[in-house]
């Protein structure tokens, strides 16, 4: 640093950082941590300073003396679809303004994933690691983990009130769908649906299964006939082929729940476009998850709603918790899901 003008030459350093500002060492580290008490006035002068002398934490220093790596690890079946992609976006923007950083990983079509890359995740020695595929097992992912507990999305069957975990340690987020099913089930009702048509997700997809059998359920208490089962894949392209398979070769119904949302906008357009049906004079839809583009004019998609920011809420604090009280046997976060009504019931 030269004494006329105090630019950096080179890397500046906390040293440098706390000269200037007329602070302790210890004070610049907790400056550049959310979760440490200092003055915001300290705070903000101390910020100020570093960034004028371009200054950053070296963080591979800081994991090595806390022990954290203030690094996120997120395994995702797709980043490209609708749900995935927003639901990154959020956890990102959330997990950055709370001090992380996220390493996105990403599994084969068949939700596994090359034990290759968990070796990889590994090196980087994350302080968390949220699966949200099922299909890599907790007995799998802990092989390749030091002190992280992995979170899961778990979605309880109709008859399993407070699920047992087995395996290794994992923390979760249980999924609480019979709320949102039940209102959807009875609006349907209520207009007068009595052949109810459930267009799928993917088969080895555990939310799809878990979706398809509370509905059964739900429909059973309403004596209401079992869903006729149309299989999809989660996407526009399949629900609208099910879609016109459902009317052209079998005997068409009142009302369709779509596994997601993409796959509704699939079922209205094969039945307003392929099939020449109104809806929902001819035909009632109903999605699942309230992704942005439900609300577009064109689809005004009713559908159960999973609340996004909830559940991203939810996952930090799980993270948080964890970080916290490390020891702790295994944490859960329990979500609910609410009906949504838009233009395609009534």
């Amino acid at each position: 640093m030269s004494d006329d003008d105090g630019m950096v030459r080179g890397r500046a350093t906390a040293e440098m950082v706390a000269q200037r500002a007329n602070v302790s060492r210890v004070s610049v580290s907790r400056a550049f941590n959310p979760h440490t008490s200092l003055k915001p006035e300290k705070r903000e002068l101390i910020l100020r300073i570093a960034e004028e002398l371009n200054y950053t934490p070296d963080r591979a220093a800081r994991a090595l003396v806390s022990g954290r790596s203030h690094l996120v690890g997120v395994i995702v079946p797709d980043v490209c679809s609708h749900w995935e992609s927003q639901e990154i976006d959020a956890l990102t923007t959330a997990l950055q303004n709370e001090g992380f950083a996220t390493l996105l990983f990403k599994t084969r079509t068949d939700y596994s994933m090359d034990e290759k890359l968990l070796a990889y995740m590994r090196g980087f020695n994350p302080d968390s690691v949220i699966a949200f595929v099922e299909n890599v097992k907790p007995t799998t992912l802990v092989q390749f983990l030091d002190r992280a507990v992995p979170i899961y999305v778990h979605y309880p069957n109709p008859d399993e009130a407070e699920p047992a975990q087995d395996g290794p340690l994992h923390d979760r987020i249980n999924v609480l769908q019979r709320s949102g099913i039940e209102q959807a089930v009875a609006l349907l009702q209520g207009y007068g649906a009595r052949r109810i048509a459930y267009v799928s997700g993917l088969t080895r997809s555990q939310a799809n299964s878990a979706r398809e059998q509370m509905l059964r359920a739900v429909m059973a208490e309403r004596g209401l006939a079992p869903p006729i089962i149309a299989i999809g894949d989660f996407s526009y392209d399949a629900a609208y082929a099910a879609t016109v398979d459902l009317f052209r070769l079998g005997d068409g119904a009142d009302a369709i729940f779509a596994a997601n949302d993409v796959g509704a906008f699939g079922v209205i357009d094969a039945l307003r476009h392929e099939l020449g049906l109104r809806v929902p004079e001819d035909v009632q839809v109903v999605g699942f998850d309230d992704i942005a583009q439900s609300h577009w004019k064109s689809y005004n998609l009713t559908t159960v709603k999973f609340d996004l920011d909830e559940r991203v809420r939810a996952l930090v604090r799980l993270i948080l918790r964890r970080l916290k009280t490390p020891d702790a046997p295994a944490l859960h976060e329990t979500l609910q899901t609410r009906l949504v009504v838009r233009g395609t019931v009534g």
